[in-house]
């Protein structure tokens, strides 16, 4: 049974980083616990599955879309600790929230809202990607402001 484990966990593992946890749940169907374990820590110990590489492979991927408070959460969800969490932001994160929220507002829209319900619309869409009020204020910044 542990070989035919550790062969899906490869396999998983050849088509992206993925982390223990979300390892352990794809896997957990195919086995016991223990032996989920025992593939899990012989994968991380040979370097072919690793936190630290998934935390800062996803931040990578998804930082040109997405604002640091939505990364963080995803991270969370995918079991990483919040120590890799914080080194994968730190070391991954080329520009700050406020230049990537340019950026994706510019792709989406454009152009400033010409009332409050395109206000509201342009705040929910970027609040939606991760990013903070302050941050929102600053970008759609007019005589429409409305709280985010």
């Amino acid at each position: 049974m542990g070989d035919t484990l550790k062969a899906r966990a490869l396999r998983l593992l050849s088509m992206r980083e993925h982390s223990r946890a979300e390892l352990a749940r794809k896997l957990g169907a195919a086995g016991e616990a223990h032996e989920i374990e025992a593939v899990l820590d012989r994968l991380e110990a040979l370097d072919l599955q690793s936190d630290s590489r998934f935390a800062q492979s996803y931040v990578r991927s998804r930082q040109a879309r997405l604002g640091s408070r939505r990364l963080r959460h995803e991270l969370q969800q995918k079991g990483i600790a919040e120590a890799l969490i914080d080194t994968a932001m730190a070391s991954t994160l080329e520009a700050d929230d406020l230049a990537r929220a340019q950026d994706v507002w510019q792709k989406k829209f454009g152009q400033p809202p010409g009332d409050a319900r395109e206000w509201a619309k342009q705040a929910r869409f970027l609040q939606g990607r991760g990013f903070g009020a302050d941050i929102i204020h600053r970008i759609l910044k007019d005589s429409h402001d409305e709280p985010a």
